[in-house]
């Protein structure tokens, strides 16, 4: 008897490991998320479909910034607060450097001694070509397409106009939320600084359909994509998602498409990463 139950035991573990392994896990709280056709409604990208891919779950914190670059550009400041005060530049460096910290290939090739011609900002002093190292499994920002899929819950969403809900105090922090006081009327900026709004700890509020957290509000999240036309190889600034502390309710949106110019930062500018599979 003994002997069976401890085959029983056995067993029971060997199945539960197989079945663990059918939905792949990183560390650092990265999260799969399965590939499939949109079905968010309020997506810009319905009817498209994107292959599996792993996102942040939560938005780079300056702890994790401090880990790999070894310095802190935010102006609110706090281990688990986000990092923000990064340019699309400092971004995707540190990508390339958190992934060779940790023995990955770096996803992008960075020529600072180049100037990219497909950059069309007159404000963008900077304007370094960077490209894919095509199957590299390092850090890298998501594509527009692939934070809207995340944000909306991927093959799992309800269609909720934000990321998690159709209420925005529930999932999000803005403009309203964000300070000393729930604020009411519309935007109004010397309010708002009086207010003291600021960023927040992440994952305070709730996750959305696939465990992710702060996908809207407060910081705004830089992408990989040119802004404007969807899949352009050339623009004048990149694309921000998600809305931030200081934003109005609507930037909140999934399907809210920001901009910023690749060199521009920000109090309420940061990013999560996000891999392949």
């Amino acid at each position: 008897m003994r002997k069976l139950l401890s085959f029983l035991f056995i067993a029971t573990i060997v199945v539960i490991s197989a079945c663990s392994q059918e939905k792949p896990e990183t560390s650092n709280d990265n999260v799969f998320v399965k590939g499939g056709t949109f079905i968010n409604t309020k997506s810009n990208y319905n009817g498209a479909t994107l292959s599996n891919f792993y996102i942040g779950k939560y938005e780079v914190t300056q702890k994790e910034w401090i880990e790999v670059m070894e310095s802190n550009p935010s102006e609110f400041k706090g281990d688990n607060l986000p990092v923000e005060m990064v340019s699309w530049y400092d971004v995707v460096e540190y990508c390339n450097k958190r992934s060779i910290k940790e023995g990955l290939t770096p996803y992008y090739n960075i020529d600072k001694n180049k100037i990219d011609t497909n950059n069309k900002s007159e404000n963008d002093n900077i304007k370094w070509t960077v490209t894919i190292n095509e199957g590299a499994n390092g850090y890298r920002l998501p594509t527009e397409a692939e934070w809207e899929y995340a944000a909306g819950g991927g093959q799992l969403s309800k269609s909720y106009t934000y990321s998690g809900s159709n209420n925005a105090d529930e999932v999000a922090w803005y403009w309203k939320n964000a300070g000393d006081k729930y604020l009411s009327g519309k935007w109004n900026w010397p309010i708002i600084e009086n207010n003291n709004n600021k960023t927040k700890s992440v994952g305070v509020k709730q996750p959305n359909e696939l465990g992710l957290y702060d996908m809207s509000g407060n910081v705004r999240e830089w992408c990989w994509n040119w802004y404007g036309d969807r899949g352009s190889d050339v623009g004048s600034f990149r694309v921000v998602k998600g809305g931030g502390w200081i934003g109005n309710i609507t930037n909140n949106e999934i399907s809210f498409q920001g901009k910023f110019d690749a060199n521009g930062m920000g109090p309420d500018q940061g990013f999560r990463v996000s891999r392949g599979e």
